[in-house]
């Protein structure tokens, strides 16, 4: 690891372990200890690389952001020579291209966006219930999101994975929300409304599952969405009755 991500990160050991920032600090430090100490270990390496990815998300700058995603790409990558089959993996070699993507504001972020799908369609294929099915998940945000004429983007690709994702692991709040967040953007109103019951009938429990300081920024993130999805709901009265017409 590059000495000013570890300076860097030790800097920002010192919070407390309680907080969010804090404990995905902790977990980076641990990974990175046991990334250098087991070097031939597959499993050491794309644990590493999921730390990293945590640790750009928390990043408010953008250099520091790509550095850590940059980090866990080559972690990614060595998991992947090590054991090409794991899906972890895949799957966090395309969450670090994904991260790096994001910083970027070029050409460059859409030539990358052919890596990261490759990247999660290797892991769907391996284990697509791995992360709570977030192949399916990240899939279906990244053929949602990306534009149609000069990138992958296809609203039937995503929708068929967000559907996906959330018959995989129905319990978890990110797959329900995405998938209503992508009716929305299709003004598939009546569908966004079954959808949203069935998410406030999984949320008591999987509050209780999806609990601590490992999911408390997940829930910052969540909850802001869903107020959004619900405010959205309440002031649009468009309707398209046909959303699998599409």
């Amino acid at each position: 690891m590059g000495c000013l991500l570890m300076l860097h990160a030790r800097q920002a050991a010192a919070a407390d372990t309680n907080t969010a920032s804090g404990w995905v600090t902790n977990e980076f430090e641990q990974a990175a200890a046991k990334f250098h100490a087991e070097t031939n270990s597959a499993d050491a390496a794309w644990q590493f690389a999921r730390a990293c990815f945590d640790m750009a998300d928390l990043q408010k700058r953008s250099s520091q952001e790509a550095a850590y995603a940059e980090e866990g790409m080559a972690a990614s990558r060595v998991a992947v020579e090590l054991a090409p089959n794991s899906a972890p993996a895949h799957y966090y070699l395309g969450m670090n291209i994904a991260e790096l993507a994001s910083t970027k504001h070029s050409l460059s972020a859409l030539r990358m966006v052919k890596d990261v799908e490759r990247e999660f369609q290797a892991a769907r294929l391996l284990d697509e219930k791995f992360d709570e099915a977030g192949a399916d998940r990240n899939l279906g945000t990244l053929y949602r999101d990306a534009p149609a004429f000069v990138s992958v983007g296809s609203r039937a690709k995503a929708r068929q994975h967000l559907e996906r994702a959330v018959e995989l692991a129905p319990g978890y709040p990110d797959n329900h929300i995405t998938l209503i967040e992508g009716y929305l953007k299709w003004d598939y109103r009546n569908e966004a409304l079954r959808q949203l019951h069935e998410l406030e009938q999984i949320l008591p429990d999987a509050r209780k599952k999806f609990s601590g300081p490992a999911h408390a920024l997940d829930w910052e993130d969540w909850d802001k969405r869903l107020n959004i999805i619900k405010r959205k709901l309440e002031g649009n009265s468009k309707v398209n009755e046909s959303p699998h017409s599409q």
